[in-house]
């Protein structure tokens, strides 16, 4: 919380002032709304290009859904806590690999379950029996002729669908990729872990975008030590105002004026629009004059899902040594699964991790209760095992400062959405995971989207002052020598 003690007392002097305090003409400046890596991208990236820049962020922490607990000793992430493509291309891939952070590698380039290989699983039916590895193999071959299939029916049908729909039209076509009997609980199994990747149920799920986003080479990794580090080294020297939550943001062809909860307002040249897609759609930030019909269709069309964790600290290690633990059942909503963290970390913790339907109803629990729940379904499959010694519970969806986990395509909405939303409105600038049209629902989408935000807001504002150079490198051209990954796999 460093970054909330030397805020305020930098208060009087932002050139970002507020209305206590009296606003420079000799620099350019900008608001940032929103302290996740979007925001704090785009603050660097302004920051490193001699823009006064100030940060307005409603909670007491910065990150957003970047959140890494230190509570049991050692750090866990409530939020994000993969890296989806371990490469040099990934944007993030510079930072990682200058601050030495390890990186546990979770899957290939072509896992069928998006960020695990098949042979890190363990699954088990209700009953606590172990399912047959060579099962769970050739069931994992069935869902991919089943996603083939489903291929072939969005290119014949005009209209869009949702993915449970073209699933179940996918078996009255081809009979024989029906399955019955634990086999079918399976399958289920994996689409319910789809369904985890999207935050999201398969009824709702874009058959036409689904597959859309772009996924960098690499497979995935696990950050070892949390994400913490990351946005802690990116927001050092920023102006950050923890706890101010913003209301109304009003443009003016000469300005922005910004307006947080305790009645502050703060000026500045632009602002960049960070906040996350679940906030934009609540409209607890009023735009005056509105935002353009468009912009404002791209908010509501967009889908936002949810996804929480319940993190279960355990005295000892009772579990396989596989990364993940499956519950198989008749349907994707019974079904479950648990992220081993002790091949990771070395630490007895579980991961339990509902998404959709389920996560929406376990937020309505109390902490305790959803730590319960989630052992219950644990014991399902190991009737021994022991009762946690400490739990942490996250609550994405109910969260007024997030109110969902992360964006989705869904059924008959367009996958250009994503481009509209970062698209920007005169001197206000758009960036999140919910305006990367490559890379969306991702920590390097955010980021990346932070970084173009910034350069857009650059070249617009200097160009109003006069001041663009148009020899002058794009922001983040001049680019650091990169520092190869360190990569683990257990």
């Amino acid at each position: 919380m460093e970054s909330r003690n030397n805020s305020r007392g930098q208060l009087q002097r932002a050139v970002c002032y507020s209305n206590s305090g009296r606003k420079s003409m000799a620099s350019p400046s900008v608001i940032v709304i929103g302290s996740g890596f979007a925001g704090i991208a785009a603050a660097r990236a302004l920051h490193d290009a001699e823009f006064e820049v100030v940060v307005l962020e409603s909670r007491d922490r910065i990150g957003g859904r970047v959140h890494t607990d230190y509570s049991f000793g050692f750090p866990l992430d409530l939020g994000a806590s993969w890296l989806h493509g371990v490469c040099k291309e990934n944007p993030l891939a510079p930072v990682i690999g200058r601050l030495g952070l390890p990186l546990y590698r979770t899957s290939g380039d072509n896992s069928v379950l998006y960020d695990h290989d098949l042979e890190s699983y363990a699954l088990f039916d209700m009953d606590g029996e172990q399912i047959s590895p060579d099962l769970v193999s050739k069931v994992g071959e069935a869902f991919e002729s089943i996603l083939k299939e489903t291929e072939l029916i969005r290119q014949e049908f005009s209209e869009d669908m949702s993915i449970k729909r073209a699933i179940s039209i996918a078996f009255d076509r081809r009979p024989d990729l029906r399955l019955e009997g634990l086999g079918h609980k399976v399958l289920q199994w994996y689409l319910c872990r789809m369904e985890g990747w999207f935050s999201a149920d398969s009824d709702t799920i874009s058959l036409r975008g689904w597959d859309q986003e772009e996924l960098l080479p690499g497979g995935h990794g696990l950050m070892v030590r949390g994400y913490r580090p990351v946005i802690n080294t990116l927001a050092k020297g920023l102006d950050i105002r923890l706890g101010h939550r913003v209301i109304k943001v009003v443009r003016r062809y000469n300005g922005v004026k910004v307006t947080v909860e305790d009645g502050r307002t703060f000026v500045a040249d632009a602002a960049v629009v960070t906040v996350p897609l679940g906030v934009l759609k609540s409209n607890c930030i009023s735009f005056e004059p509105r935002l353009p019909e468009w912009k404002e269709a791209a908010i509501n069309d967009l889908g936002i899902g949810i996804e929480n964790k319940i993190i279960l600290h355990f005295e000892k290690v009772f579990w396989p040594n596989v990364e993940f633990l499956g519950v198989v059942a008749e349907t994707s909503y019974e079904c479950s699964y648990f992220l081993n963290l002790h091949k990771a970390t070395g630490r007895a913790v579980l991961v339990y991790m509902p998404a959709g339907q389920l996560a929406r109803e376990i937020e309505k629990m109390s902490n305790e209760e959803a730590a319960k729940f989630a052992l219950a379904q644990l014991q399902r499959i190991l009737p021994n095992a022991d009762a946690p010694i400490q739990y942490l519970v996250s609550h994405w969806g109910s969260d007024r400062n997030t109110l969902g986990s992360y964006s989705y395509d869904r059924v008959g909405k367009s996958h250009e959405l994503y481009e509209r939303l970062r698209i920007p409105v005169d001197n206000l600038f758009f960036a999140g995971e919910a305006t990367s049209i490559d890379y969306p629902g991702s920590v390097h989408g955010a980021y990346a989207t932070g970084l173009m935000a910034a350069e857009d807001c650059r070249m617009r504002v200097l160009e109003r002052y006069g001041m663009l150079d148009l020899f002058q490198p794009v922001m983040g051209e001049d680019s650091p020598v990169s520092v190869p990954l360190l990569i683990s796999r257990m």
